[in-house]
């Protein structure tokens, strides 16, 4: 089975355990995220959406947060000594696709460890002034 879902202005063709770079996304390495822009369902039983497929998911899980190809951009004007270069590095999301849900079934809440409180650090007292003699 496998999905067309929408994310980050692009459509990413995904099967289950495929893993793609897609636009940043917030969470740390671990964490789910689930795509609810699914525009089409296919193998098995397709599904079509206008413009979305009614009551299907993907899930998936973060893998890593990494940056991009270095991308050159170099502006100039002939004739005026106007020459500017700038470098660029697109922030993105690995993900490793955990499922695709359709008629409206969803994946169970995945179970989060409580991680402790960290105690805050008592301030520091200023250092004592010294009594002149």
């Amino acid at each position: 089975m496998y999905a067309v879902i929408r994310t980050g202005g692009k459509q990413y063709k995904v099967a289950a355990n495929d893993v793609i770079t897609v636009e940043k996304l917030p969470g740390d390495a671990g964490a789910v995220v689930q795509f609810d822009e699914v525009l089409m369902v296919g193998g098995g039983k397709s599904a079509v959406g206008a413009p979305l497929v009614a009551g299907a998911c993907v899930t998936a899980t973060v893998l890593d947060q990494v940056k991009g190809d270095k991308v050159l951009v170099f502006k100039k004007r002939r004739r005026h000594n106007y020459r500017r270069k700038n470098g660029h590095r697109q922030f993105g999301t690995v993900v490793r696709i955990a499922g695709i849900w359709t008629d409206g079934q969803k994946p169970e809440a995945p179970k989060v460890e409580a991680k402790p409180a960290k105690k805050a650090a008592a301030p520091k007292k200023p250092p004592a002034k010294k009594a002149a003699k």
